[in-house]
């Protein structure tokens, strides 16, 4: 199948807006065109499984579909904030990456897709959750960036009280996760349920975990940046 049939697969498996299908053409052109791109796989036939379906699978939890405001921390090279952004033109996407050269490739791409509701911010989440982004997302999102305990740590003070977080995985780990709720207990959050998914044809072990914020998170979190990866609470 070429690109642009995959694409129009997507919009049609996830019901996405009509323009969807042309900004995810040109968010992999820009992709591919991108001089520093920070992703190794930027090849459009490649990248419309691993970067664009892979992103869209989130689109199969209800709490990520209907949320108004969405923060992706560790955005990297964008996904799956971007094509969250494209997918869900009514909600406004935050995209946290503290490199601000992988912030700028955000931007440029943001631009070439005309995701005018991505907004990339060079900020570590600890920094964002201390500041103006505490308590304000509906959803928080996260792709290949820490394990379970640390990334519950780094949403909790993003999170309204009701929000959710939906964490990327692959293959489960009974201790990953284990470490994840003892966590989410001490920061206000609760695992919710895992949801197997299959975003492209020979897909494995590609799992997303969903938490939801029971109540308010203690004054002293975030803790100071780096602290949460450097001393797990579990």
């Amino acid at each position: 199948m070429d690109v642009q049939a995959r694409i129009e697969e997507l919009v049609a498996r996830y019901g996405l807006p009509a323009a969807a299908g042309d900004q995810l053409a040109r968010l992999l052109a820009a992709l591919s065109a991108e001089p520093d791109p920070h992703t190794t796989v930027g090849d459009p036939s490649k990248a419309v499984d691993r970067h664009i379906a892979d992103s869209l699978s989130g689109l199969e939890l209800p709490e990520l579909r209907s949320a108004a405001r969405i923060v992706d921390i560790g955005a990297g090279a964008g996904f799956p904030g971007l094509p969250l952004a494209i997918a869900l033109p009514g909600a406004t996407v935050d995209l946290l990456e503290a490199s601000r050269r992988k912030a700028a490739v955000i931007e440029r791409l943001a631009s070439a897709a005309g995701a005018s509701n991505a907004n990339p911010l060079p900020l570590r989440a600890e920094e964002w959750g201390a500041t103006d982004g505490r308590n304000a997302y509906d959803v928080a999102t996260v792709r290949a960036v820490a394990p379970l305990a640390v990334l519950v740590e780094y949403a909790a003070p993003l999170l309204r009280d009701g929000g959710a977080l939906v964490a990327w995985k692959g293959q489960r780990d009974a201790e990953e996760e284990a470490s994840g709720a003892r966590v989410a207990e001490v920061v206000g959050l609760r695992p919710v349920s895992i949801t197997s998914v299959e975003p492209f044809l020979g897909a494995r072990d590609l799992n997303l975990h969903l938490y939801s914020k029971e109540r308010s998170t203690p004054d002293r979190f975030p803790r100071r940046p780096g602290a949460a990866a450097k001393r797990p609470l579990a």
